[in-house]
């Protein structure tokens, strides 16, 4: 019987995740449908009663609802607690269990693109840059937001230490991490930041490399990519529902084609 899995928020219409998931379901020989649900608050509500009775076997949650699912989840482990925000759903038992991947998946690229450690500029007040800053935390952290306000009530809900600076101001020797949808039409980051930066992790993605990270490129910093990030948060969602280890090899070339590369 086919099981059914899905990505939910609003907007999800761009979402690459259909097309990553599927692949991996299809590449491991699990009969598994993939889909993207466009919710609104009552229709999270519905998705959540769908995983408790088993309709749905699996769920990833996007904006804007990763507080919401942290908030409603019956077990919420780990650093997913911390930054107050879920986007894998576990059913299992008519219970939900709760879990970040966003956050692990950081990490990893973040080691695996080699980025450096010491000094982190985190672009963003929502649940990308909450997932920033727990993932990131034993760095020196500076975080802007367009409103002071907002930067500052983020760092103490999280209790992480950190420098609120200002939007457009550059920190040299910083990594900058774009928590923000910047780019994915095609924007740019505020100018001037990149060239006194040691890096650019770029969460946001397009149909082809964002122009920031086309611009930190050229400049010859070491870059991760939204591509990266979306892959591997992707994957380690996977293996969550599954005994698999995922296919990452065939769900980024998923994505690419998703994407027209």
């Amino acid at each position: 019987m086919t099981v059914r899995y899905a990505v939910v928020g609003s907007p999800v219409a761009h979402s690459l995740s259909p097309a990553i998931q599927q692949a991996a379901f299809d590449h491991v020989g699990v009969d598994a449908r993939y889909e993207a649900l466009e919710v609104d608050a009552a229709g999270l509500d519905e998705v959540f009663r769908k995983l408790r009775d088993g309709q749905l076997a699996g769920a990833n949650v996007t904006m804007p609802f990763k507080h919401r699912a942290y908030q409603e989840a019956d077990v919420v482990e780990g650093d997913a607690r911390r930054a107050e925000s879920v986007n894998t759903l576990v059913p299992a038992q008519g219970s939900i269990r709760g879990i970040s991947t966003d956050i692990p998946a950081i990490r990893r690229v973040w080691e695996e693109r080699e980025l450096p450690v010491g000094s982190v500029l985190i672009l963003g007040g929502g649940g990308a840059a909450a997932a920033a800053l727990v993932a990131l935390k034993g760095n020196e952290i500076f975080l802007a937001t367009r409103t002071n306000t907002a930067a500052q009530s983020l760092l103490e809900r999280l209790q992480i230490e950190g420098e609120v600076v200002p939007w457009a101001g550059p920190v040299p020797g910083a990594v900058i991490v774009n928590a923000t949808p910047m780019g994915m039409r095609g924007e740019t980051l505020p100018a001037g930041i990149l060239s006194q930066s040691s890096g650019l992790f770029d969460m946001a993605y397009g149909s082809l490399p964002t122009p920031s990270i086309v611009a930190a490129r050229g400049l010859g910093l070491p870059t991760a990519e939204g591509l990266d990030m979306l892959v591997e948060q992707a994957a380690l969602s996977f293996e969550a529902w599954t005994e698999h280890s995922a296919p990452r090899k065939e769900m980024r070339a998923a994505a690419q084609i998703a994407q027209g590369w």
